[in-house]
Order: structure tokens, then sequence, then C-alpha cells
């Protein structure tokens, strides 16, 4: 009970009220913003962290990732261009919605569902943390390498591309994190005798480059998006509530699919919204209406995938294992601020996880007031001519990644990942398994080394432990699963022909 006390009165010193109002007002622009993501959204805030207190740092970016997955929904339902990857799910469905005259309808349902979505995740955030914790108090190293190496192996399932071609970009991501003198042996390694990379790579250029930048790269060479036409919206809440009674169902799904979905290291969001609107149309009652203009998916998928977000800094408080990239972002600022991740932030920090908690809650409440304002003025927003909106951005990436590292270097590496990063997406590689790896690779290869010299060379003891033995399966299976796919896949592509010459 003081726990919670003192969290009410961290939540309402005047410095994180204001963090909050104005993260989330910043969060639904740039969510709103066609092909800016909440990850870049959110990487953008860590120069502002450095100057603000823990609490109001942390809640800087809840409140502003959970506000830009909402409004990446805006775009997409307007104009068929995708806020955020999240949204790009069931943009062709909202887009239809719109053309049938139901905008109002669509973007309320994306409104409103990740509102639930939000505070159903933050619910299983504070029934789950704790129970996972006391069992975290048992990992050792053992555990932590399978875990690390799990949600690496996860990163490749959530890629909507080729699951080889994650495994390459996640591998890619390991040789970078490689770099520098931050490795058990502390000898350099790929520094080619450049001073500024003996600290290795640091993940924040990295993400501001694959993300930020290389999409300032596509803005220079696609058309510019048709200008929205102009037209009052009516009641943006009207008809939720009905929605909500007809698809409970669906909905409950998708919180339950975006809380597990969210838990896993290394998925997040963008798989959340993707597998669960895909289970929307696999058990509806009503399939052959979907890409038609039904809001059965958007139900089920805006609730998952803000209940994803939320469930996602399970694995980030308890081992330090970023559960997608926006967490990736947290984990760095949770650590600057001395919140250092682990089982015993529960316990000797146990007010800052009450106010952390809360800081959720109060985001995906004010989410719906704000929301509709923000879907109110999207046709302002969404008319700012690219030309100037871009330069900003790119103005905004250089200056986030000096304060970074506090020298040139950093912007330098910036723009190094930021043509990376075009080149890996033009040719269907996914940035998310790129930066994952270089993010969760000192990790596992720091739990590997150390576990080797305390069994003495022996790896038996990665399997006899009953917890690091259900890791090293589910590892393996994950390893072997787009394997699997491709034998059967080439083995179907043999017997077809064979049949169709029979018949």
């Amino acid at each position: 009970m003081i726990d919670m006390l003192e969290a009410v009165r961290l939540v309402a010193a005047p410095d994180v009220l204001i963090a909050i109002l104005a993260s989330a007002i910043y969060g639904l622009v740039v969510g709103s913003l066609p092909g800016l993501s909440a990850t870049m959204a959110t990487a953008l805030l860590v120069p502002v962290t450095f100057w603000l207190s823990p609490i109001a740092a942390v809640a800087t970016i809840i409140t502003a990732s959970a506000m830009a997955i909402f409004s990446g929904d805006i775009p997409g339902c307007l104009l068929r261009i995708p806020g955020t990857p999240a949204s790009a799910a069931y943009t062709d469905e909202a887009y239809a919605m719109t053309r049938k005259g139901q905008a109002e309808m669509a973007l309320g349902a994306g409104l409103w569902f990740s509102a639930i979505g939000g505070i159903v995740g933050t619910l299983s955030l504070v029934l789950m943390a704790p129970l996972l914790a006391e069992m975290a108090l048992s990992f050792s190293t053992f555990e932590y390498f399978w875990l690390a190496f799990l949600g690496l192996m996860c990163a490749t399932l959530v890629a909507r591309s080729s699951p080889i071609k994650a495994i390459a970009s996640m591998l890619l991501g390991l040789l970078i994190s490689c770099i520098g003198m931050e490795n058990p042996a502390g000898t350099p390694r790929f520094t080619f005798g450049l001073t500024d990379l003996l600290g290795g790579i640091e993940p924040i250029p990295a993400l501001v480059g694959v993300f930020a930048v290389s999409e300032v790269m596509r803005a220079m060479i696609t058309p510019e998006p048709p200008p929205l036409p102009r037209r009052k919206f009516g009641s943006i809440l009207a008809n939720q509530w009905k929605l909500t009674k007809k698809y409970q169902w669906p909905m409950w799904r998708g919180n339950f699919i975006g809380i597990i979905i969210g838990v896993l290291p290394g998925a997040g969001a963008d798989m959340a919204a993707w597998v669960s609107y895909a289970m929307s149309k696999k058990f509806s009652k009503e399939p052959e209406k979907f890409g038609t203009g039904h809001p059965e998916g958007l139900v089920e998928a805006g609730a998952s995938n803000n209940a994803s977000l939320a469930s996602g800094w399970v694995p980030s408080l308890l081992f330090g294992i970023p559960g997608d990239t926006i967490t990736a972002i947290a984990i760095g600022v949770l650590y600057m601020k001395g919140l250092n991740p682990g089982p015993t932030l529960f316990t000797e920090r146990a007010s800052s996880m009450y106010a952390l908690y809360l800081i959720f809650i109060i985001a995906n409440i004010i989410m719906i007031p704000l929301g509709i304002v923000m879907i109110r003025i999207a046709a302002t927003v969404l008319r700012a001519p690219r030309a100037s909106v871009m330069p900003v951005i790119l103005l905004l990436c250089a200056v986030g990644a000096f304060a970074t590292g506090s020298n040139l270097f950093s912007v330098l590496m910036v723009a190094a990942f930021g043509c990376i990063g075009f080149v890996m997406e033009r040719n269907g590689y996914p940035v998310a398994a790129l930066v994952l790896g270089i993010v969760m690779g000192t990790m596992v290869e720091q739990n590997f080394i150390t576990s080797l010299i305390k069994s003495d060379g022996d790896i038996l003891p990665f399997f006899e432990r009953p917890v690091s033995g259900v890791l090293a399966a589910m590892t393996f299976g994950a390893l072997l699963w787009p394997v699997g796919i491709w034998i059967w896949n080439r083995t179907q592509g043999r017997r077809l022909p064979a049949g169709t010459a029979a018949r």
C-alpha cells in the first residue's frame, strides 16, 4: 500500500504529467504521418529523456509509443498508407470502409479497441510480471543464453518476408554486435583501426538509421501521395458499443493473442496485428466479407496491437530482453536512469513499477479524447507537404544521434544504417531482425561464454537444467521451422505437376 501511494505521488508530479501530455500529442502526430513508425517516434525522444527525471523519461516512451501505434491507423484508413507497420495488417480493410462512407466507424474502432487492448495488456503486465519475477530469480546464465537466443529466433518468425531472409538479417545484426571491445575477451574486433569503433555500435543510431533515415530515402524516390479530400467527420464513437457487443469474442481473442505475442522476446505490435487479423478471418462466421470493408478484423487486430505493447514490457523489465524494437529503446533509457531491468527491480524499486503501471493506464485513457481530436484535425496533418516534413525528420535524426554519442561519428553511423536499411527493405530483408540482432548479440555472447566458463567447457548443463532444456527445445524448434517450411514447399512443388498430369 505504501508503494502504491508513493507511485501515485511520483506520477502526480508536474513534470511527469506534462511529459505524458506532451509525448501523447507528439506520438499522435508522428504516428499519423505516413511511413513514420512508432519505433522512430520513440527513438527521437531519447535525447529529450536526458534532461527528465526517471519516471518522466519512462512516461514519454510509454505514452508516445501507445499513441503512435493507434494514430498509424489514420493515414491507413484515409489514404491507404499505413502510418506504422502495425497498422499495415488491416489498412486495406479500413480503406475499404472509407470507400463505403464508414471512415468514422473504422477510425473509431481503431481508437476504442486500441484503448481497451492497452488497458487489458497493462493488467496482464501487473499480474504476470511479479509471478515471473520470482521465477526469474532462479535463472542463471544458461537460461539467459537460451532466452536471448529464443528472442533472436522469434524475430525471424515475425517477418512477413522469407524466413531465410529474416535469418540473414538477424545474422548481419549479430555480426555488427561483434564490433568493438565490448566482448568477454576484451580484444578489438572488426574495428579496422578506428578508435570510434572500440566502444562498439550503439543500438540507438542503428535504430534511428534503419527506421527513420531509410524512410526519408524512400520518400525521395516515391511520388507524393494524393491530397486528402476535405470532408467533415460525424461522431467517432457512435457505433463502438454495438461493435463491442457484437464482436466481443474477437476482441478478447485479440487481447489474448496480443498479450501472448507481446511476452515473446522479439515479437511486438507488428506481429500481433498480423496474427490477430489472420485469426479473425480464419474463425469468422463471415470470412467472405473480409477485404470489402468489414469491421471484425479491425476490432481484433486493433485490440491486439496495443495489448502486446504493454505485455512486451514483461521480458524487458524482468530480463533486460527487448520484447520489440520500442522496448529495446526503453531498456537503454531505463539503464540510463538507474532503473536497471531485472527481477530485483520489482522488490527494490516497487514504487517505480507501480508508477509505470499507472502511466500505462493513464496513457490509454487519455488516448480516447486526444485521439478524437487527432482524427478531426487529420486532414490538416496529412496535407502537410512531404518536402517540408522529411528534412525536419532528417535534422531530428542527426541531432538525436549526436546527443546520444556526443560526437559526429554517431551521425555518420545513422547515415550508414539508413543506407543499409534502405537497401534491405528494397530487397525484402526485414530490418527489425537486424536491429534485434544488434541489441541482443552482446547478451547472447556474454551469457554463452560465461556459461562455458562455469561449466569448464561442458555443453551438457545447457540442456540438463529443466528450464534451460525447455528453452533450448523451443529455440531449436524456432530455428528449424524455416528449414521445415522450405522442405515442405519443395516437396509440394515437386508433387503438384505429377498430380496435375495424372488428372
